[in-house]
Order: structure tokens, then C-alpha cells, then sequence
């Protein structure tokens, strides 16, 4: 299925001409988007409201657009204010257990999802995964004080009521040919961006809407050992693995940084075994944060993960954590 999904992906950010003979499917996904939707805002579908602030940051498209990273840094900054935040998420390539998931020291990523065990060890958040957001806060609420619930992902999920929403949008593949599901990678049509509280571009440098990454360090999966992320910290030449949605801006990453590589793609969330790293003993590996909570295990002393901090625009925070004070909730639409 991902295999199919990501070539999908590809066919849709180049253009590909057949896309067109799926334009009356994509039609029928927009009236169906658009009538869940009203059904919500109308109140004829049902929709749990939390006790406390909930803050989605999702995005439209298909593929990977830089929501986590935006989250644990909206994570950070609140507890740097001592806000305290809950985060849940729907879990996404997890398989096995009893759902709603509380994740501990001891989960996997069979268990919660590679992105939410990300968040738990970056942080050290709250965190609960289920595929029902709604039943993900109650868990969240019943089990921990907190303030303030972040949903990683979710800007679809209407069941779940939101006091503030926050797109992330790729500054360079942007909405590839602009069509939905399934002519397109849109979950729903751009005009849905015109009602969110902040739009993100990731890679911007606007400092009202732009997110860029500052290279923090490279971390070792065996030891924990931080060097400088650098080739003089490990050596010229690499391997670069990444499972990602965009794995070409991470390669792109290490290049720039002067690292010699030989790169090896595998689809989001690619669910890796020891066996893809069999023949890569003989120097560096580099992946990103996210794939080494799946590899740390068997990946091996010489893998390395590249640790990136985002860098949000001053108001967003501000926002977060003012919300947050409040405990109010914000008059909601729907949206």
C-alpha cells in the first residue's frame, strides 16, 4: 500500500497527465469532504468538547510537510513557560496492542506510531495515540494534569472540537497539481486554509508564517553520544537513509553540509529490520530522528540521526501558551 501511496505521491507533484481521468472521482471526494464538514458544523454529526484548550497543527496534503517537528518545538516552548501540554495522535503506523495507547519508556513504535514515540522521547510529554482523537483526549485528561492538548495531525478529524488550528504547508512541493483525493494529494481544496488560525510554510524565512530548522547535533542510536553535525565529526563519506515523505530535502540536508553520500530512500514510515542495514557496516549511517526511534536497536554504533530544532514565528507561541493560560475555549465553527 505504500508503495502504491508513494508513487501516487510522485505522479501527483510532477503532474502526471492520466491524473485528469480521475477528475470525476475527485469531484465526488469534494462534495463528500464538504458535506462531512457541514454536517459537523451544523451539529448533525457529534463532536467531543475537551475541558481544556485543544490545539490541532495538521496539514491538506498527503505526505510528510513538517507537522511533528512543529509540534515538539510548540511542545517545548510551553513547558520552558511551565504550561503543561498533552499531545495525542492517531498513532500511524502502529499495530499491535489495545488502543487508546498511553506511551511510556517501555512502548514501541508497534504500539504508538514512530511520530508520537518521537514526541514522548524528544519531550517527555504525555502522550496517547488511538485512532479516535476524541477517545485519545479523554485518556489523555483521565491520566494526566494538563493544560493544554496538542493533536499531532488531525486538521480532518471534526469529532474532534479545536480551539485553534495550525496548517503546515511545504514552501517548495506546495499543493502539487492543486487536485484531491485521489487526482491529487489534497485532503480537502486550498479555500480550506482560509479558515485556520496560522498557516506555516515550512522552509520560509517570512517571519510571520515561516518555519526553518537550525542543525542541532548528530546523536548516536547505540550510545547517545552528540557530535557536531559536520564531516569532520564522523567522516566525508555516508550512507543517508531516510524513511520520510520528503526524503530528497534531507539528502539535500547532509550535501550542503559537506557529507559524500550514498542515500537510500524508503517510504513514509517505512517499518525498517535489521536487514536493511546489513550491508552499510563500513561507514557512517545518517537518517533523521524519526526513523531512528524505529532502528536504534539493530541499526548498529555507527548510525547516526541528524537532531534539527524548528523555529516558529514569535506570535505562534505566544498564542499557544496564552490560550493555554485562559483555559477558555475559543467559539468553534466547525472548522
Amino acid at each position: 500500500m505504500r508503495i502504491v501511496q508513494s508513487a501516487l505521491l510522485r505522479a501527483w507533484y510532477r503532474g502526471a497527465w492520466w491524473l485528469w481521468l480521475l477528475r470525476p472521482l475527485e469531484a465526488l471526494f469534494r462534495c463528500v469532504a464538504a458535506l462531512r464538514r457541514g454536517l459537523y458544523q451544523q451539529g448533525v454529526l457529534a463532536s467531543y468538547r475537551a475541558d481544556r484548550p485543544v490545539i490541532v497543527v495538521g496539514n491538506i496534503t498527503l505526505g510528510g510537510t513538517g507537522k511533528t517537528p512543529v509540534v515538539i518545538a510548540l511542545v517545548e516552548a510551553l513547558q520552558g513557560q511551565g504550561i503543561r501540554p498533552g499531545v495525542v495522535s492517531r498513532g500511524y503506523g502502529a499495530s499491535v496492542g489495545e488502543y487508546p495507547h498511553i506511551v511510556s519508556d517501555t512502548s514501541t513504535v508497534a504500539e504508538c506510531g514512530d511520530e508520537t514515540l518521537l514526541i514522548y522521547r524528544r519531550t517527555g510529554c504525555p502522550c496517547v495515540a488511538a485512532p479516535s482523537r476524541p477517545d485519545a483526549v479523554r485518556t489523555l485528561l483521565a491520566n494526566h494534569a494538563i493544560d493544554v492538548v496538542l493533536s499531532d495531525d488531525g486538521l480532518q478529524h471534526y469529532a474532534l472540537r479545536r480551539d485553534m488550528e495550525i496548517a503546515v504547508v511545504d514552501a517548495q512541493a506546495g499543493y502539487g497539481n492543486g487536485f484531491c483525493l485521489p487526482a491529487g494529494p489534497l485532503r480537502e481544496p486550498v479555500s480550506r486554509l482560509r479558515s485556520v488560525d496560522f498557516l506555516l510554510s515550512r522552509g520560509s524565512d517570512d517571519p510571520a508564517s515561516g518555519v526553518r530548522y537550525e542543525l542541532d547535533c548528530l546523536v548516536n542510536l547505540a550510545t547517545g553520544e552528540e557530535r557536531a553535525a559536520s564531516p569532520g565529526a564522523i567522516g566525508n563519506a555516508a550512507y543517508a537513509v531516510a524513511g520520510i515523505g520528503q526524503p530528497k530535502q534531507f539528502f539535500q540536508t547532509l550535501s550542503e553540509l559537506g557529507f559524500q553520500l550514498e542515500q537510500r530512500a524508503f517510504a513514509d514510515h517505512h517499518a525498517y529490520r535489521q536487514e536493511d542495514f546489513a550491508d552499510l557496516r563500513d561507514k557512517p549511517i545518517l537518517m533523521t530522528e524519526k526513523d531512528a526511534v524505529k532502528c536504534r536497536e539493530f541499526a548498529g554504533d555507527n548510525a547516526w540521526y541528524l537532531r534539527i530544532n524548528a523555529c516558529l514565528p514569535q506570535a505562534l507561541p505566544q498564542a499557544v501558551a496564552a490560550l493555554a493560560r485562559s483555559g477558555t475555549h475559543a467559539t468553534w465553527s466547525g472548522a
